[in-house]
């Protein structure tokens, strides 16, 4: 008896964007909006804290950063486990865990307990965003990958946003611990709606052998399948025999993954360095608190737009070049923010185009990787990269203090910051150049053929 084969794919592909795939979408996004609600957590209760609790500001410090060295942590260990045992399960898993540690931190009651509690919650948070951005790529249409994962993304400062005006109403009427409390629950709801309506990727299934019933049962609710059908995945760049993190410091792919990794990483420098310090360094400038608050706010008010717009041009030109000129534009921009101290409506828009194009850049990273690794290690590479660039996160949080010590002048520490943009955009020209001549994860020649006899 012949079967139809129907490579996955070239099916996804061949395919409008359905109703299932957009509930796929906002599924995601909600799930990247709680991660970003509970990443910026701790800033919308730190000063009810340092009030109850009687401490220093400074003391924060490491609670501040144990959050972060826990996502670094997540998403180097999630990606792996996720290529191994699913991005569902790990997803929802993730999910569990940030949620459960939110609510525990509810009634921590000194500071070594919030320190323990936020790096266990960083776990979680860490691992579910490389998930859903896996997860997300797999069920798009090539046409369209890089936008509906960028459009994903925006979950993540829409979430810390909400986060602040929520915390605003709830901590005078039930103070500090009922925020952690709804960041808590909220995930841990969503995880059972995950549980019942987010399908596995349809990608790994067909990778790992798994049910051919299964794969039949998710893809006939994007569209018509015929009565006999065997599901492949024609797929170049594949590594045999090598585990996820083989596969992507495998020869093929490791010059690609360590200029991921640098660029996310110098990405999240900047990001870090002037989300914390930008204020402190436009008072330097003898603006007003809120002068300088309101100057800092516009950093990453335009980063929605600069995600779709990348995202639209990386489904139109080579995504690797779409965003290394994001990059090249970042540096020029973040450099010309140093010499616009003659005017603050010069700074404020100065500052915003330089957001909006970095927020941009970096939030176009994971699609970026998530085209360029093959399935088996799709989730690894994608996850290492964010995992990596958490640390970038890290410094660029703690060299600002460094920064203010020297005394540099504004022009000067804005020239500096130019630095890591440009080598971010100059690492994703290496990897254009030493991966151009190999074929990428999927060879369109052969999923033109939706299908064919077997």
């Amino acid at each position: 008896m012949t079967k139809t084969t129907t490579d996955i794919q070239a099916f996804i592909n061949e395919h409008p964007f359905t109703k299932y795939q957009w509930l796929i979408l906002v599924l995601c996004f909600i799930t990247v909006a709680m991660d970003g609600f509970d990443t910026a957590i701790i800033g919308f209760i730190a000063s009810d804290l340092v009030q109850e609790w009687g401490v220093q500001k400074s003391a924060l410090g490491p609670v501040m950063s144990a959050a972060l060295v826990g996502l670094a942590v997540g998403a180097l260990t999630a990606g792996p486990m996720a290529d191994r045992i699913g991005r569902k399960k790990v997803l929802i898993l993730s999910i569990v865990v940030f949620g459960t540690f939110s609510l525990l931190t509810a009634a921590a009651t000194s500071l070594n307990q919030l320190t323990l509690l936020r790096f266990l919650t960083g776990l979680g948070l860490g691992a579910a965003m490389p998930n859903a951005a896996t997860l997300m790529s797999e069920y798009a249409p090539e046409r369209r990958r890089a936008l509906m994962v960028n459009l994903m993304f925006v979950g993540f400062p829409i979430g810390s946003s909400l986060g602040g005006f929520i915390s605003a109403w709830l901590i005078p009427h039930y103070g500090w611990q009922s925020v952690l409390i709804l960041g808590g629950v909220m995930p841990l709801v969503m995880a059972v709606v995950l549980i019942f309506f987010l399908p596995e990727s349809v990608r790994y299934l067909v990778a790992k052998n798994k049910s051919q019933q299964q794969v039949a049962s998710i893809l006939s609710r994007i569209a018509p399948l015929p009565a006999e059908t065997r599901f492949v995945l024609h797929e170049t760049g594949g590594v045999e025999d090598k585990s996820a993190l083989g596969v992507i410091f495998s020869p093929r792919y490791l010059i690609g993954t360590v200029m991921l990794c640098m660029t996310y990483f110098m990405g999240l420098l900047i990001f870090y360095l002037l989300t914390s310090w930008l204020p402190l360094l436009i008072r330097e400038t003898g603006a007003s608190m809120s002068q300088a608050s309101v100057i800092t706010a516009l950093f990453p008010l335009g980063g929605g737009i600069g995600v779709l717009v990348l995202g639209a041009l990386m489904d139109k030109f080579n995504p690797n070049k779409v965003v290394a000129v994001g990059w090249l534009l970042t540096g020029i921009f973040v450099f010309l923010v140093g010499f616009s101290t003659s005017s603050l409506v010069l700074m404020g828009v100065m500052v915003f185009i330089a957001g909006s194009i970095m927020n941009g850049a970096q939030s176009s990273m994971p699609a970026l990787a998530a085209g360029f690794y093959p399935t088996q290690g799709r989730a690894t590479g994608v996850a290492w990269m964010l995992g990596i660039g958490r640390f970038g996160g890290i410094l660029g949080a703690f060299s600002g203090a460094f920064l203010m010590q020297a005394q540099l002048s504004f022009e000067t520490i804005f020239g500096l910051l130019a630095i890591p943009a440009l080598l971010s955009a100059g690492a994703l020209m290496i990897k254009y150049l030493a991966t151009r001549q190999k074929p990428q994860t999927d060879n369109t020649s052969e999923m033109s053929k939706a299908t064919q006899k077997a």
